[in-house]
């Protein structure tokens, strides 16, 4: 199916579903629908647009709701924070943290705890085309932020990985077959 195909498909299911599968982009609910309830969208560019716009408008409390729905870097998907779909995306993008030698997955699930104890919310970084390594310097140097500019990078991260995932989701690199 071609981008513009899974864009129609998607223009044309009910907002409900619809949001669904957004969700699979990025948890914050108030994102999902606001995006959502600007369909039809004529082109992948414009949803990104109003994605963009969308995340512009997000409240910290909004953004904690889309960071909690990730699994730790390092760690499988709990059952019911994802669709399939999203912890595929999960998976995919977290590929290099899952080849990681075993001293860096040690230190990422030690890292988790003390970013999580220090922070409130779970590590999330845009993992795609990142070694095990790389996460964990990312993970230890983000450690030293204030709470407030973290969330604002954290925030800045799931915007990335959104951009991903919508371009996986409706994009042409959905049609390459990319994870």
């Amino acid at each position: 199916m071609t981008a513009g195909a899974r864009l129609a498909r998607w223009n044309a299911l009910p907002a409900e579903a619809a949001e669904r599968e957004l969700a699979d982009a990025c948890a914050a609910r108030r994102w999902v629908v606001a995006v959502a309830a600007e369909r039809p969208f004529d082109s992948f560019d414009s949803l990104v647009a109003a994605a963009e716009r969308a995340f512009d408008c997000l409240a910290p409390e909004d953004w904690l709701e889309a960071l909690a729905a990730h699994p730790r870097i390092g760690e499988r998907a709990d059952a019911g924070r994802q669709s399939a779909r999203g912890e595929r995306f999960s998976a995919g993008e977290q590929a290099g943290a899952a080849d990681a030698p075993a001293a860096v997955a040690t230190a990422l699930a030690a890292g988790n705890r003390r970013y999580e104890a220090r922070f409130g919310h779970t590590y999330v970084v845009c993992a795609s085309g990142r070694s095990g390594e790389e996460m964990l310097a990312l993970l230890e140097r983000r450690l030293a932020n204030e709470p407030a500019a973290e969330l604002v990078v954290a925030a800045e991260e799931q915007r990335r990985i959104t951009r991903l995932r919508l371009e996986r989701l409706f994009g042409d690199r959905a049609r390459r077959g990319s994870p």
